[in-house]
């Protein structure tokens, strides 16, 4: 007998590694979420000391390998153009006209093709079927007059080594109604670069001047000028002849039409800031474009080396100001300095640990990056581009002294002239758009970034304990429930579904989410109203519509399924919260990483520390009363109003607190199709009511 039951035993199929392993955490959830989210919290405040040097990924580019070539003549006629527009501006009081023929006619200097791009000006709108796709372009064919229309120049040379298949383009937004020294130095700069690839005999690529008319906006004018490039439109602006004429000494030089140049590899804005540093030349370099797309790091990298290394510039990068003298995070980077310290003495080979004022830095850095990218808005008229696919970026001149009070102008015009030479020079190399480098990184520095590989990390802890807690409760929800004596199979299996009338709860309070999120194009739709009683309608007719729907579709509507309401409800209900969270954040993730990974920081703690108050009142024990108050301070914390405010005070942006900046904040998002919007809307803010309904669920 022994024998068999020994034999019996052997026969028992053990249980697989993988599913036990499951089972234990799910069984063990509570500690498995507050270590991964405390990891994650900890692996996000480390990326600064994990970011790596950049460098050049393809080998093509070989930035600063050739001797510049910009001439003393270049930069003479580049800055006699600086000084007629200044001439211009005294006798004629800034013209447009007059100002835009002076352009015209030097580049027509160079024996460039030159044609003037008519567009009407376009207000970003709020349309809720404009998000992820190009707005209409709304050019009219009716007579309008110059003062209400834009006009650019664009100046194009073919390249004399090109099969005209592809082209670089550089662009100068200057304000033809008021042309300051700023604007003009960066025209002379743009135009000593053309000067010189006028002539030369290696160019490869077609090289498109843009001077965008930035008079309505920079970005409306070069986004004009794009959606003309890359989708031609019939019906064309007719402009009053009498009006724009250029003058007769321009007939028969200037191109009739559109005219187009190859594929666009690369675009470089180059801009003059108005105001100097005080300090020395510096360049600031702008890459955020819509929903957090990125250039190709290889082109940051070129400009980042040719200016360090071969101009002696200064490079910055944008920062969160107000982090550089935090307390809390010097603190922090002394630690991370002596852990560092102490890993080299047990093994120098141990690269770990970061000098404390290079991490308070980089942080600063990132999250500037990272605040830049989540928004979805683009930083400058490179983001234009970035819509198209191509990379650009936004080079911004901050001069020691400013324009206005410049003396040598030539030797600024020849430096940096050099330096977009260079940058022209290395991308004329590629045989092929960029694809070598990243496309998905934040920058701790001028020099230094976080790939992809290392800041999926924090978000991918943060969001672990969605699934692992949801499936916690719904195995513990099904293990309490109790079944009726004698009750049937199929009574049993309909007891299993009832996480589905939960399910319906969620999808309810998600349809609000999609409502209010329409709500702003009717409201706008209303004249005179001002942005406070914009906001006051909207969360009005937003808790109206939370009512009128819950009290609709909200709750089950048969007796039967009434009459089973159980103290244990509420766990089905965060069980599909929870559930719908994480595939919130993770589609989010895909669409911009930067807004998922803000947004987990905010509604993850929220999410999996909500559970009804009452329980926590009725055990009457510090224990609970303090698991209450940390449910509401989180609750306060991750509603959208609230963490708007507070994220401002913590990065420095406050100014005093009024509640139409949040209708603002709001209004620059869906003006601008940004998916931030639809984040907060669809998922953030659904999800922070659904948890607020079981903070105050009967048990």
């Amino acid at each position: 007998m022994a024998e068999a039951k020994t034999h019996n035993n052997s026969n028992k199929p053990r249980p697989r590694l993988l599913k036990f392993l499951v089972m234990q955490i799910i069984s063990h959830s509570t500690i498995v979420s507050v270590i991964c989210f405390i990891a994650g919290i900890v692996a996000l405040l480390l990326l600064p000391i994990l970011a790596m040097n950049t460098y050049i990924s393809e080998n093509a580019l070989m930035p600063g390998s050739a001797n510049n070539m910009l001439s003393s003549h270049d930069v003479t006629v580049a800055n006699k153009l600086v000084k007629d527009l200044a001439d211009l501006k005294l006798r004629s009081n800034g013209s447009p006209i007059e100002s835009r023929k002076l352009i015209a006619q030097y580049m027509l200097g160079l024996d460039a093709e030159v044609t003037y791009h008519n567009f009407y000006p376009q207000l970003n709108q709020f349309h809720p079927l404009h998000f992820f796709t190009s707005p209409d372009s709304s050019i009219i064919s009716k007579n309008v007059s110059c003062a209400s229309i834009g006009i650019n120049t664009v100046g194009i040379i073919r390249a004399p080594r090109g099969d005209g298949k592809e082209a670089i383009v550089l662009v100068t937004p200057y304000n033809p109604k008021k042309v300051g020294s700023e604007d003009a130095l960066s025209l002379g700069v743009a135009y000593s670069v053309f000067s010189l690839l006028s002539r030369v005999t290696w160019l490869a690529k077609d090289i498109i001047w843009l001077v965008a008319d930035s008079q309505f906006g920079e970005y409306s004018s070069v986004s004009a000028w794009l959606r003309e490039y890359q989708a031609p439109h019939f019906h064309r602006v007719v402009v009053n002849s009498e009006t724009c004429n250029e003058s007769s000494t321009m007939e028969g030089k200037l191109h009739s039409g559109f005219r187009r140049a190859g594929t666009m590899t690369v675009a470089l804005v180059v801009k003059v800031a108005e105001e100097g540093n005080h300090f020395d030349d510096s360049l600031s370099i702008y890459a955020e474009a819509s929903n957090g797309q990125m250039p190709n790091l290889d082109l940051i990298n070129i400009v980042n080396y040719l200016a360090v290394h071969k101009q002696r510039l200064w490079m910055k990068v944008s920062k969160m100001e107000s982090l550089l003298g935090s307390k809390w995070l010097n603190t922090l980077g002394v630690f991370f300095e002596s852990m560092g310290q102490y890993a080299r003495r047990l093994n120098p080979q141990w690269k770990f640990g970061i000098p404390a004022n290079e991490y308070v830095e980089g942080t600063a850095t990132l999250a500037s990056s990272m605040y830049y990218q989540s928004l979805g808005v683009p930083t400058g008229p490179h983001g234009a581009f970035r819509d198209y696919q191509i990379d650009a970026i936004t080079v911004e001149i901050s001069p020691k002294v400013s324009p206005a009070k410049m003396n040598r102008h030539i030797d600024f015009i020849l430096r940096y002239g050099r330096l977009i030479e260079g940058v022209v020079r290395s991308v004329n190399n590629l045989l092929e758009k960029f694809h070598h480098s990243y496309f998905l990184y934040l920058m701790t520095g001028p020099s230094k970034f976080v790939s992809v590989g290392y800041y999926m990390i924090p978000f991918a802890l943060l969001a672990a304990p969605l699934p692992i807690v949801a499936a916690s409760l719904h195995v513990f929800s099904s293990k309490t429930t109790p079944q009726a004596p004698g009750a049937s199979e199929v009574d049993a299996s309909l007891e299993s579904w009832k996480w589905i009338y939960s399910a319906r709860k969620v999808f309810v309070i998600h349809l609000w989410g999609v409502a209010i999120s329409l709500l702003p194009y009717f409201l706008v739709q209303i004249p005179g109203l001002t942005p406070t009683t914009n906001l006051t309608a909207w969360g009005s007719l937003a808790v109206l519509s939370l009512v009128i729907l819950y009290s609709i579709l909200g709750y089950p509507t048969s007796g039967a399924v009434a009459s089973g309401a159980e103290k244990r409800e509420w766990t089905n209900l965060k069980s599909v919260t929870l559930t719908a969270v994480s595939i919130g954040l993770s589609l989010m993730s895909i669409i911009n990483f930067a807004t998922a990974e803000i947004g987990a920081l905010l509604i993850v703690p929220f999410c999996l520390m909500a559970r009804p108050l009452m329980l926590d009142i009725q055990a009457r024990s510090m224990r609970t009363l303090l698991l209450a108050t940390l449910n509401l301070a989180l609750g306060f914390i991750a509603f959208p109003p609230s963490a708007f405010f507070l994220l401002k005070s913590a990065f420095g942006y406050s100014d005093g607190y009024n509640i139409s900046d949040y209708w603002n904040w709001m209004e620059s998002l869906w003006a601008w199709n940004s998916a931030t919007y639809l984040y907060i809307g669809i998922v953030h803010l659904p999800c922070w009511a659904l948890c607020i309904h079981i903070l105050f669920h009967p048990c």
